[in-house]
């Protein structure tokens, strides 16, 4: 006999065992600057992308099963140029392709018994910043419309907490680069060489098909321009009230100046380990 399994039980254990999965894989930040919106991921695979084009104005990224979030890449791609052949290519918007995929997620998620491990964006470019559209979508098909950036994937909540110090509006692409770079980058840590980054853009001011991927000599420039774009230094601790910050106050003479107290070493949260790796569902995770 079957067992019997409580609907809302069920669906608890089905969005856990898909969390599980996306936290596997690396981090995938996607922010708009002046001129478009920009794509950036660790990715060492030179193969397999977590970025791509989906239609003129529209790009695509996503963190999690590879396999899953590739059949969604293509499905997305096929709905767009049907669309785009039978109507007209102005018809195939970001919004419409977000509710396709939200559709395809959400039959998923209810009617199987394993969900998609996978969390993705969907980004159009529009003719001035006032008309770009970011689409977070998760396992379940759930849609939220972001303003401005958002990261998924591995350890999402603490790339978005060191993206939201860095990031403002009308940054240029160069500035834009560096803090998404920075934010992926763990506290402490060595920044992620460019061998092992995907970058990838939508540019409004190209004409016809928008997406842009940086690669090779191009990619080193783009990484050279946002270091000099970075800030330089960080400002300095403010000195104490009363005092001129210069130098201590020297000890009387025949006694050891006593020793300042140590300062305790700031720790910081222990990370769960990011990269590739396989959740047993016959895919690597991006």
């Amino acid at each position: 006999m079957p067992f019997y399994v409580p609907t809302e039980q069920s669906m608890r254990d089905k969005a856990d065992y898909a969390r599980k999965g996306i936290a596997r894989g690396r981090s995938v930040v996607v922010l708009q600057y002046a001129d478009g919106i920009l794509f950036v991921a660790p990715n060492p695979s030179r193969a397999l992308h977590k970025i791509s084009e989906i239609y003129d104005r529209i790009g695509f990224a996503a963190a999690g099963s590879y396999r899953e979030f590739e059949a969604l890449r293509g499905a997305g791609v096929r709905y767009a140029d049907i669309n785009g052949y039978t109507f007209d290519r102005r018809d195939v918007t970001g919004r419409g392709l977000a509710n396709f995929y939200a559709q395809m997620l959400g039959a998923i998620f209810t009617e199987s018994s394993k969900p998609y491990e996978v969390e993705i964006v969907v980004a159009e470019v529009g003719e001035s910043a006032s008309g770009d559209q970011i689409y977070r979508l998760t396992f379940d098909g759930s849609v939220v419309d972001e303003h401005g950036f958002v990261a998924m994937g591995g350890q999402a909540d603490a790339v978005a907490g060191r993206l939201r110090e860095r990031y403002r509006e009308s940054m240029t692409m160069p500035e834009a680069l560096a803090a998404a770079v920075a934010a992926l980058t763990e506290p402490n840590g060595e920044e992620i060489p460019s061998t092992q980054l995907e970058v990838a853009m939508l540019d409004r001011k190209r004409e016809h098909r928008k997406f842009r991927r940086l690669t090779g000599a191009r990619l080193e420039r783009a990484l050279e321009e946002s270091r000099a774009a970075a800030p330089s230094q960080q400002p300095a601790e403010p000195a104490e009230p009363g005092g001129t910050g210069t130098a201590e106050p020297a000890a009387p003479s025949g006694e050891a100046a006593p020793k300042p107290p140590a300062q305790p070493r700031e720790e910081h949260p222990p990370t769960g380990p990011e990269g590739e790796g396989d959740t047993g569902s016959g895919g690597p995770v991006l």
